[in-house]
């Protein structure tokens, strides 16, 4: 077996350098022959294409491709483009995997492949999600890393033609969200099944919540909401309209839940900056999703009523 693994980055160089390190330190046997780690810049402003040249020694196993500004959907397909192996394997760029990783997924991919008799499958992998920069793969894992998504690319491995028998993803979703779980659900229809692989564990790095950062998640909230409706477009479900929270039930819920909008971004500031002080970026976090949500779901809503869907 090949491995390639694919990696889209924008402007995360000193993360990416501690994701391809760890890609370096695997551990290694049958059924892994060899491996590659494809590496998508997706026109970063952090000269990280320049420092992966300089760096090339240290990475051996890195392949460097580069492309303007197009989104994780156009990069990971020219990653698949350009791969050599067998096996696609899917990680995001601040993801630091365990020494395992690569032989875990393997491992899981040829004993289903062996029990069934064919390859309509791929292996999800564990994804924890840690602000420890100094040491990611030191954090515990957490009730609330537990992910029922279908086709979530931070951590999935899969059969490269059964990938191209689905139809790679569509660029179509340039901004934030869903272009993983689009392609979800036509591997879906393909029947594929997913099947989980928690020994293939990667620590998913994200900065502690600042304050500073609320205008950017409120961007990313209604850059969702977009996407969300080209999601449901391309397969109007119910069962999108639940992933995507397009329902009466999901509307209700945030509005109760932030008391019809009272509990808001700039209503929770003060309790934000003062749980922030008392370093729990984490809780302080979790509390602002809430009118986060309901910042998605009005959105969503607004631009269905636009578009003049329902």
């Amino acid at each position: 077996m090949f491995l390639s693994v694919v990696i889209p980055t924008y402007n995360r160089r000193a993360i990416l350098e501690k994701a391809l390190t760890a890609l370096e330190q695997q551990r290694l046997g049958a059924p892994i022959e060899a491996y590659e780690v494809v590496v998508v810049d997706d026109g970063s402003t952090d000269d990280t294409p320049a420092w992966l040249r300089q760096e090339a020694g240290r990475f051996p196993h890195v392949r460097l491709v580069e492309q303007d500004h197009g989104g994780p959907a156009e990069g990971r397909n020219r990653g698949v483009a350009h791969a050599r192996g067998d096996v696609i394997v899917f990680i995001d760029s601040d993801l630091v995997v365990n020494d395992g990783f690569l032989l875990a997924h393997a491992e899981a991919l040829v004993g289903y492949w062996e029990r069934h008799g064919h390859r309509r499958c791929f292996t999800y992998g564990a994804v924890i999600n840690t602000s420890n920069f100094d040491d990611p793969r030191s954090e515990p894992h957490k009730l609330s890393d537990l992910s029922w998504a279908y086709f979530a690319t931070g951590n999935v491995a899969i059969d490269r033609a059964l990938l191209e028998q689905a139809g790679l993803f569509d660029t179509g979703f340039r901004l934030y969200g869903w272009e993983d779980l689009e392609l979800g659900e036509r591997l879906r229809q393909l029947g594929v099944e997913l099947v989980r692989c928690p020994a293939a564990a990667g620590y998913h790095w994200h900065p502690a919540l600042r304050l500073e950062q609320l205008p950017d998640l409120v961007r990313i909230e209604q850059e969702r909401a977009r996407m969300g409706l080209v999601f449901y477009r391309k397969h109007p479900t119910l069962r999108v309209r639940f992933i995507i929270q397009f329902t009466w039930l999901h509307r209700l819920l945030w509005e109760l839940l932030t008391l019809g909008g009272l509990v808001n971004e700039r209503t929770l500031r003060p309790l934000l900056a003062w749980l922030i002080r008392r370093g729990q970026p984490g809780l302080a976090m979790e509390l602002l999703r809430l009118p986060l949500n309901r910042l998605g779901v009005r959105a969503l809503y607004r631009e269905a009523k636009a578009a003049g869907l329902r």
